[in-house]
């Protein structure tokens, strides 16, 4: 039993890039779909399936390459907010990731989005992890 399942999803995607995977499968839930379909949105991962094969069910993400140089969208992944430490970002002080070129996924009471959507909305709330 992990404690983190948002980072264990996260180092499984880090993984499946550093090996040259096409395809990683990750045990659901509810969030990291949520998450998945951001990626997804914002063009950091090619397509994704949700099955629902057993009690929790599982998630398939195809991973994007550049088609030349084989170089992977996702060149960072990371955690912000933690188990132990979590952050929050309100209206005023939202992240910038690499000076608005990567993007910070926000859990908000309008549900999970980006960093510049929660901007757009007017609404703050925690921030799940930054990608570049």
């Amino acid at each position: 039993m992990y404690t983190d399942p948002i980072a264990d999803y996260l180092t499984r995607v880090r993984n499946a890039i550093k090996a040259n995977h096409r395809v990683v499968e990750i045990p659901a839930s509810n969030l990291k779909k949520e998450i998945t379909k951001v990626l997804f949105e914002k063009g950091y991962i090619t397509n994704y399936k949700f099955e629902d094969n057993d009690v929790q069910g599982t998630i398939k993400v195809a991973l994007k390459y550049h088609p030349i140089t084989k170089i992977p969208a996702i060149r960072n992944i990371d955690r912000a907010s933690k188990p132990g430490l979590r952050k929050y970002a309100g209206m005023g002080n939202m992240p910038r990731v690499l000076n608005g070129l990567g993007i910070a996924i926000m859990s908000t009471s309008k549900g999970v989005m980006t960093d510049k959507e929660a901007k757009q909305l007017n609404v703050g709330g925690e921030v799940l992890c930054y990608v570049y």
